[in-house]
């Protein structure tokens, strides 16, 4: 593990040759600042909220590559005041799905600071929260000795048809994504990396019921203390060194823990999925999902009468999809004014 640890981190060293700087305010940093970073490609549609959910939380900094980018969204984050740029038109997937890019971004700028790995269409919860913002956690977190604050990623869906509402950038996508499947989840520790594996969830049972094995994985570690020589292997559902993979149980478990609301299905999904399966940068084997992008590209209605109405973090608590009322309440005294 430690070599390809060392393998990775250099795939990372090699790639920054692939960024192209646009606006880097990194210097601006403070040491106990918490930044986000994400590769980002045509989410001129979500950037809006996405900056603002996580400005509320306390990101400091966002640390964005741009993926070549046409819908605006290039001239977007130029214009913000806290986001640092890179721009590349390098293959997603021969960078490891992005991972290369960030991975150097982290090297050079997340060391020793407390980073979040999100996509433009994950909104990060947590119990507590409108309490506790993320330095609050992050103290807290510092404070056990913890490392990693891992998450489930909870599909949010609409009633009818994915592409029957309507949208407008800035908008709270969970207005019109409503609906969530409270299970049935499993979980399983995979050997050698000790990562988690969670599988379930509404995408499984519309889209790999016949298949299940095959259905996405819905487990991160979005937010590191990061070490230069931390890298993640596979999204943020892993990463090196393996003891920081235990960090997370799953759903059910005791520990410290969020969920990653996933507003994949917003109206825009079904154009999408045709751009994406022609452009074929995503998964490691993108033919095997060309069914999948097929059913999308239908606009299924993903409701069905087991759907549960989406009402805020702590009904997720009482779900038991993320962490129970004895550790929030250990949160508390880490209120900031």
């Amino acid at each position: 593990m430690r070599l390809k640890r060392r393998r990775l981190l250099w795939r990372a060293f090699r790639a920054r040759h692939a960024l192209t700087p646009v606006k880097d305010q990194t210097g601006d940093l403070a040491a106990d600042d918490i930044i986000a970073v994400s590769v980002m490609r045509n989410e001129m549609t979500r950037l809006p909220f996405f900056l603002a959910h996580y400005r509320a939380l306390g990101v400091a900094q966002f640390l964005i590559v741009d993926n070549g980018s046409d819908d605006g969204s290039l001239a977007y984050l130029r214009a913000q005041p806290d986001v640092s740029l890179w721009q590349t038109d390098a293959g997603y997937h021969a960078a490891r799905f992005g991972l290369d890019w960030l991975t150097w971004l982290q090297f050079k700028h997340a060391h020793n600071r407390w980073c979040l790995m999100v996509d433009a269409d994950e909104v990060l919860v947590y119990a507590a929260q409108d309490q506790v913002p993320l330095k609050g956690l992050t103290q807290w977190l510092d404070s056990q000795g913890r490392r990693a604050f891992g998450a489930m990623m909870l599909d949010l869906y609409p009633k009818g048809p994915v592409n029957g509402q309507s949208y407008t950038p800035g908008d709270d996508p969970r207005d019109i994504l409503q609906w969530f499947d409270v299970g049935p989840y499993r979980a399983q520790r995979q050997w050698p990396l000790g990562n988690l594996w969670v599988q379930g969830g509404v995408r499984e049972r519309v889209f790999f019921a016949e298949d299940p094995h095959r259905s996405p994985t819905l487990n991160k570690l979005p937010l590191v203390k990061w070490h230069r020589k931390f890298a993640y292997v596979n999204s943020c559902h892993s990463i090196l060194p393996p003891k920081l993979n235990y960090q997370y149980a799953g759903p059910g478990s005791a520990g410290p823990s969020g969920v990653l609301l996933h507003t994949k299905f917003l109206p825009e999904i079904a154009a999408k999925s045709e751009t994406e399966k022609q452009r074929k940068q995503h998964f490691n084997r993108p033919e095997d999902f060309d069914g999948y992008y097929d059913q999308i590209m239908t606009a299924p209605d993903l409701w069905h009468t087991g759907s549960v109405a989406y009402e805020g973090p702590e009904q997720l608590v009482q779900f038991g999809l993320m962490s129970p009322p004895m550790w929030t309440e250990a949160l508390l005294p880490f209120q900031l004014g």
